[in-house]
């Protein structure tokens, strides 16, 4: 499906190694009579669907009342799996609850991954304003975290701050996102999409991949299409993806007059078709706006898929993700406020055939040895073990 793929790809492994995997998930864009449940079988994934209604456009409340009523649904399922461990992957943290209680009548341990700092973004934005929900937010932090056997992060920053709430740090694991070298195999889709698009063909390309969400600060992407557009008429920017923002994107590239010129959003693209994009770019660009909890940990499912394409990454800010890319020589740290300065960078690096193929080559590196996802998978088999390795052990003892 189209969005993040790490639950599916981490499944889907865990799986294969010979461990019985069973996936409780929601189904967010169901036919007006689906049922309630419906199952799956997915490259050995046994599947259940909970038909709830959610996209990001939605307003924040009706998000979380989405959450909370994903979160009822789901326990009550989850109670009904008697597995040997419960692993919750977050956002929302309101995923705790079903995982929690679903892990307290099997009477097994629960893992708790962390893939954002929430409360703390949607309070730094300004999304969570009022006092009671930011102290039931908080608290239920401490709640996912306390009832948590093995925590893993994503990113280094995460998992300090999971520490700093006073979580023992002997029991938090850093497993970042991975890259999936095997969907971005090959370069026909690429070059096919380049030969498709009579205003792309050769020219330089530049591919935003991901969700036009509020703190994307998307209006970035605009200004600096009308920016590069006064230094070099050929260079082609595309964005793909959708979100709250998007209307707002396209309202402002007219005025900017770059839409259609040298600015084109293709909008929600299959997975397949998002690869291609992947393909076909010379270098992507990830956004965040804000203040720094919003982007200190990034850790964007597309910037892995760039460096799996073998694509240097520039970013806009200067968080985790962008100084590894950047200390890698495989993407550049772009101004966050000089558009100008930062179409510079850009047409710099488009326009210089062997930087572009250094930092290919250091990206695919990137892909092949730190983030490849085989190897985070065995981490996170070793996580679930390590949580599960007491019970086993008062087993033994019983037996005995």
């Amino acid at each position: 499906m189209a969005g993040g793929a790490r639950s599916y790809q981490m499944a889907r492994r865990l799986a294969a190694m010979g461990h019985e995997v069973i996936m409780v998930t929601s189904d967010q864009h169901p036919a007006a009579d689906a049922p309630a449940w419906r199952e799956s079988h997915e490259a050995g994934i046994r599947v259940l669907w909970a038909a709830v209604p959610y996209d990001n456009v939605m307003s924040y409340a009706a998000r979380i009342k989405a959450f909370l009523v994903f979160a009822w649904r789901a326990a009550r399922k989850a109670a009904e799996l008697r597995g040997d461990v419960v692993f919750a992957t977050s956002t929302p943290l309101t995923i705790a609850l079903p995982a929690v209680y679903a892990a307290s009548r099997a009477k097994c341990p629960m893992v708790f991954e962390v893939r954002d700092l929430w409360p703390a973004v949607p309070i730094a934005i300004g999304a969570i304003r009022n006092p009671m929900l930011k102290a039931a937010a908080r608290w239920l932090e401490r709640f996912a975290y306390r009832n948590a056997a093995q925590i893993v992060a994503l990113a280094p920053g995460m998992a300090a701050n999971i520490v700093a709430t006073g979580y023992p740090a002997e029991h938090v694991t850093v497993i970042p996102n991975g890259c999936d070298l095997d969907v971005f195999a090959g370069e026909a889709m690429g070059r096919a999409l380049r030969n498709r698009h009579s205003w792309l063909g050769g020219r330089p390309l530049l591919v935003f991949a991901g969700t036009f969400g509020l703190v994307n600060g998307m209006d970035y992407l605009a200004r600096l299409a009308a920016s590069i557009g006064k230094i070099d008429a050929e260079v082609r920017i595309v964005g793909v993806g959708i979100g709250r923002e998007l209307a707002a994107t396209k309202a402002l590239a007219e005025r900017l007059g770059v839409l259609g010129n040298n600015l084109f959003l293709v909008g929600q693209q299959p997975k397949a078709e998002v690869a291609g994009w992947l393909q076909a770019a010379d270098m992507t660009i990830a956004l965040f706006t804000g203040p720094d909890i919003v982007w200190r940990d990034a850790v964007q499912n597309k910037f892995f898929d760039s460096l799996a394409a073998g694509k240097p990454v520039a970013n806009n800010f200067e968080g985790w993700q962008a100084k590894i890319a950047a200390e890698a020589g495989a993407g550049l740290i772009l101004s966050g406020t000089d558009h100008d300065a930062a179409a510079r960078d850009v047409v710099r690096a488009l326009r210089d055939p062997e930087w572009l193929r250094a930092a290919s080559v250091a990206a695919g590196k990137l892909a092949r040895t730190r983030f490849n996802r085989d190897a985070l998978a065995v981490q996170l088999a070793a996580v679930l073990d390590k949580a599960t390795a007491p019970a086993r052990g008062n087993q033994q003892g019983h037996a005995h």
